[in-house]
């Protein structure tokens, strides 16, 4: 079988990219998502950055809350 699209629908935790503050989520459990959809910013050195989805989906949970830093690599959002 072909190996699946990138951004196919599927399980998957949209991660910090980088050490920082979380800014703001903008998504809630049980919302459908589309690859690119920001559901996350996180703050940074004063710089403002915006996680998109990697994967289509449903939120299934989100474990990061506003306020809280997080380390590089910390789930944000999980998508299934």
């Amino acid at each position: 079988p072909a190996p699946a699209a990138p951004g196919a629908a599927g399980a998957g935790a949209q991660v910090a990219p980088l050490a920082g503050v979380v800014e703001s989520i903008l998504v809630s459990v049980g919302q459908k998502v589309a690859v690119g959809d920001v559901v996350a910013v996180i703050e940074a050195m004063k710089m403002k950055t915006e996680i998109g989805a990697r994967v289509a989906g449903t939120v299934t949970a989100v474990p990061a809350t506003v306020g809280q830093p997080v380390d590089a690599g910390a789930p944000l959002v999980v998508i299934g």
